[in-house]
């Protein structure tokens, strides 16, 4: 009886949120396969081989208990952040950024981590917090100071958009947590007042072009603006049903930059049209909706923050990065979860899902005897 027990909880993951995650991680195979001109190289076969190896992975994750999670949210993120230092002092520069450790099979983004890391300690922290404690000024002072060391070390890479992914992620558990409202309206007041301040004394040269050129993208449509023109020439061009599989030019003719990174969905929409984009669209809210209700449904604090903290990191880097596409957003260099091409970024997101689905396979058990107790 024992051998059937895997395949029996795995047949009770959620269907949708598995076939959702195949079917981005195989529309990206074919995206990447006609953005190298009908060749399984440079991306395609690298990304179907990730994908494959992270899928049986992220199977795996979602058979852990939630107790394993919670016993060791702590050292996962210490660990993490241990990387953090390490990427300042022997990371790889790429891009003009040091964001990478060589591990010889893949090259790591720690900050790509960091922001599952995030989450998890920030779980944990308000799990234990007594509840009458929650709305008190000083149980704030833990859970900054685990936001603003990642925060501040990956600022330093410099990686302004994951550094803003680890900074939402977390203050979501933070608002989920029970802290106060008034914080987060007074905190999103200071934020816009200082939003000149910080965009001028806080980003660097070419970050700063990336935000006037958001505003007024013509001002230097062959420099700084010209990612998001040749993007929105992509999507635009790409109308309902798209040009048709391998027929997109602003990819085979090299207009359109980081076409198989940030840019995917352009170089995707220019191909499928309007069509395509809403498939890609709809996979991800079912995703990020199944996780939301498995946190609703969830049998304690930890699992509850953990859903909920997953759920809106994923949307955040799915919103951005559409936004950041389609000239809504500046070019902050956000990839597309499950669909751009690149190791790390394959790798957080699969992990995401699958603590998710962990949650959910945990829902119908017996709940977690430590902390305070449901929300």
């Amino acid at each position: 009886m024992a051998s059937l027990a895997l395949p029996d909880r795995l047949n009770r993951l959620p269907l949708l949120t598995v076939v959702a995650v195949l079917a981005l991680g195989g529309f990206s195979l074919l995206v990447l396969y006609s953005a190298a001109g009908g060749s399984l190289r440079p991306w395609a076969l690298n990304q179907g081989v990730r994908f494959a190896a992270m899928f049986v992975m992220m199977l795996g994750i979602s058979q852990l208990d939630m107790r394993i999670w919670m016993r060791f949210a702590y050292p996962i993120y210490g660990l993490c952040l241990i990387l953090l230092l390490a990427v300042e002092i022997i990371g790889q520069v790429g891009g003009g950024s040091q964001r990478w450790l060589n591990l010889g099979v893949i090259n790591l983004q720690p900050s790509e981590l960091m922001k599952i890391a995030v989450v998890l300690a920030l779980a944990r922290y308000y799990h234990f917090l007594p509840r009458a404690n929650v709305k008190s000024w000083k149980a704030l002072v833990f859970p900054a100071t685990l936001l603003a060391l990642p925060a501040a070390l990956v600022m330093l890479q410099p990686d302004l958009g994951t550094a803003l992914a680890i900074l939402f992620g977390g203050t979501a558990i933070v608002f989920l947590g029970g802290a106060s409202a008034w914080l987060f309206i007074t905190g999103g007041a200071l934020a816009i007042v200082a939003i000149p301040l910080a965009v001028k004394f806080l980003l660097h040269g070419y970050q700063q072009k990336r935000v006037l050129i958001f505003l007024d993208p013509e001002a230097d449509p062959l420099g700084a603006g010209y990612h998001i023109t040749q993007s929105k020439i992509a999507i635009g061009s790409g109308g309902i049903g798209g040009k048709g599989f391998m027929s997109g030019t602003q990819s085979h003719l090299q207009y359109l930059p980081e076409l198989h990174t940030d840019f995917i969905f352009a170089t995707m929409s220019e191909e499928w049209g309007l069509i395509g984009g809403l498939f890609v669209i709809a996979c991800f809210a079912i995703i990020i909706a199944r996780g939301v209700g498995t946190a609703l449904t969830a049998r304690t604090i930890f699992a509850q923050l953990v859903a909920m903290g997953m759920s809106a990191t994923l949307f955040f880097y799915v919103f951005v990065n559409l936004a950041m596409v389609m000239g809504f957003a500046p070019v902050v260099g956000i990839p597309l979860p499950l669909m751009s091409y690149g190791g790390s970024a394959m790798l957080t997101a699969t992990l995401l899902v699958g603590i998710l689905l962990s949650v959910h396979g945990q829902r119908d058990r017996t709940r977690l005897t430590e902390g305070p107790g449901r929300i």
